[in-house]
């Protein structure tokens, strides 16, 4: 092993600043975690080296994830030939490509180098560019151009005439019928006095017409039908090409997966295909933390701590701030990494909420309603792991009280006020404030970093990100509206207090429009979802105001949060 790590280029030593940090007790749970300290200082190393790479700066300027795994390695065992002591190091990974590059000395390589000129993945992609080069041609070319400039001419000829025809159809029936009207009565007496032979003459030529009108439509019918078949011709060599295409990326894509072959910490190995409940999504297995984790496998190291960090700047849509640490994403990681941390001892995950023994705060209590505050890191409803939530809570405390009795919810990590109904009448009068927007809540948070206004509204339209859930993101296709009004309350050094009074109740509506760079840019202290961990997330819900369901009052309930910016 010694010789190995000796000749590995991208087994790093870990900085003399840890010297006297203690490794954690559990290895990190990669979907919600505080770097540890070990973790930080490897980040640090390894933002400097992408600093020096100035080449690159251009390209990840649009933003990439990169990670640091701290590794155990060494090899103590009896009759080593090498000797080594265990040392910590640390490992580093980027996303996707780099610098048109699957492989780079400083970082590990792939899972599955896509980028083999030799390989088969190499060889058919370029077979299939080919495919996508001659449909592009095709759909482009002046031969087709031609051919559907020829069908508008057509069919605007066609049009044309047919309507000439008709209008000398009208006028000619109008002249027909002055006609029999003149030749029916007699010229001495006035009488009808009918002339067969001149009705005769007009019936032929209105038939006449009429049968020059059927053999112009059909002229031009047949000669547009065929015009439409060559085109039909000419798109169907595009269509098959276009089939044939669709085939082969699928056999590529699963082949591909196939490729992918993890380890995990007990030495099992499996693929894409094996881990993934139906097709894996584009991309899988080519993220920081697989790629980090299947180094140290294949070498032997025992995988200590993990972080991943932004470099540069924001989506659009989703909340990066650039040198910010973030867990793994969960649409393509979190089967992987469920296979591949199998063997490894892993923190709890914080999401699932506590055992500790908190309770909540009954603030107004009647016959119907009562006012409770929520302590942070309680769920409001149960969740798949049944812990203590303030359902179960409030259920021990009224026993009598009819369901539901959950009226609104806080997210885990959010303290403050619920109204909780203790009868149906109470809910659906109390729900129906909610729905009218009749409720005013007022919410206090600590931002990290300065707020540039003193006061104002956000208006970011939210919806699920499917690809990272629990995440919301900001989409203005697709989002619903969600708008928020704040005001500054005070300021410290590095962070802000601040009042918010949503006029919409989306999910993580208060963290995103302050997290998002098209909102506040300062994400709330400790939300391990949009900004840096903590020892709580500091949003508070101080007050509510409403008016009761049943005498009709008009109540405002409080809870001071003991925040403030410094």
């Amino acid at each position: 092993m010694g010789k190995d790590n000796a000749n590995v280029t991208f087994l790093h030593s870990m900085p003399l600043v840890v010297q006297g940090i203690d490794e954690p007790e559990k290895f990190t749970f990669p979907f919600c975690y505080e770097p540890h300290p070990l973790c930080v200082a490897a980040a640090n190393e390894v933002k400097s080296y992408i600093e020096k790479r100035t080449e690159w700066h251009s390209e990840i300027k649009s933003g990439k994830m990169f990670g640091v795994l701290v590794v155990r390695y060494g090899d103590t065992r009896e009759g080593s030939p090498y000797g080594e002591k265990p040392k910590l190091g640390y490992v580093a990974a980027f996303s996707g490509i780099l610098a048109g590059q699957n492989c780079h000395d400083y970082f590990v390589p792939p899972i599955y180098d896509l980028q083999n000129p030799g390989g088969y993945f190499y060889k058919e992609e370029a077979e299939i560019s080919a495919i996508n080069r001659r449909i592009d041609f095709m759909k482009k070319s002046d031969e087709l151009s031609i051919m559907k400039e020829t069908l508008a001419r057509m069919e605007r000829q066609a049009q044309a005439e047919i309507a000439a025809m008709k209008e000398k159809m009208r006028i000619a029936k109008c002249e027909r019928d002055k006609k029999r009207e003149q030749n029916s009565q007699c010229r001495t007496c006035g009488c009808s006095v009918p002339d067969a032979d001149m009705a005769e003459e007009l019936i032929r030529e209105s038939q006449f017409m009429k049968a020059e009108l059927r053999r112009t439509k059909q002229h031009w019918a047949e000669c547009i039908d065929t015009q439409k078949s060559l085109i039909t011709d000419y798109m169907s060599e595009v269509e098959q090409l276009c089939a044939e295409r669709k085939h082969r990326s699928q056999k590529l894509q699963h082949w591909l997966f196939r490729q992918f072959c993890v380890c995990n910490a007990n030495g099992e190995r499996k693929d894409l295909t094996e881990i993934f409940d139906g097709e894996p999504p584009a991309g899988a297995g080519e993220c920081c933390a697989p790629k980090m984790l299947q180094a140290a496998y294949i070498h032997g190291w025992q995988p200590v701590c993990m972080a991943e960090f932004w470099w540069g700047d924001s989506p659009k849509d989703t909340v990066r701030h650039h040198g910010a640490f973030y867990p793994a994403c969960r649409s393509k990681c979190l089967p992987i990494l469920g296979f591949m941390m199998q063997g490894l001892d892993v923190e709890p995950n914080p999401l699932l909420g506590n055992d500790e023994d908190v309770n909540v705060e009954i603030l107004y209590d009647d016959d119907d309603i009562a006012v409770i505050n929520k302590p942070y890191g309680m769920l409001a409803v149960p969740g798949k792991e049944n812990k203590k939530s303030v359902y179960s809570v409030v259920r021990d405390l009224y026993p009598e009280a009819e369901e539901p009795m959950i009226v609104h919810r806080l997210d885990m990590d959010t303290s403050g006020l619920m109204i909780i109904a203790k009868n149906k009448e109470a809910h659906k009068k109390l729900q129906m404030q909610f729905l009218r927007h009749e409720v005013k809540k007022r919410y206090v948070a600590v931002l990290e970093g300065h707020v540039s206004k003193a006061g104002g509204r956000i208006e970011l339209p939210i919806c699920a990100d499917i690809t990272d859930r629990p995440r919301q993101m900001v989409s203005y296709e697709y989002g619903k509206k969600a708008v928020t009004d704040f005001e500054v309350l005070s300021y410290s050094k590095s962070r802000t207090l601040v009042a918010f009074m949503p006029q919409t109740g989306r999910t993580h509506q208060l963290r995103l429009h302050s997290a998002h760079k098209d909102g506040l840019s300062c994400p709330i202290v400790g939300d391990r979802l949009y900004g840096q961990a903590a020892d709580r997330m500091y949003l508070h819900a101080e007050s509510v105001t409403f008016k009761h369901p049943v005498n009709g009052e008009i109540m405002t309930v409080k809870a001071d949060s003991g925040f403030s910016a410094d």
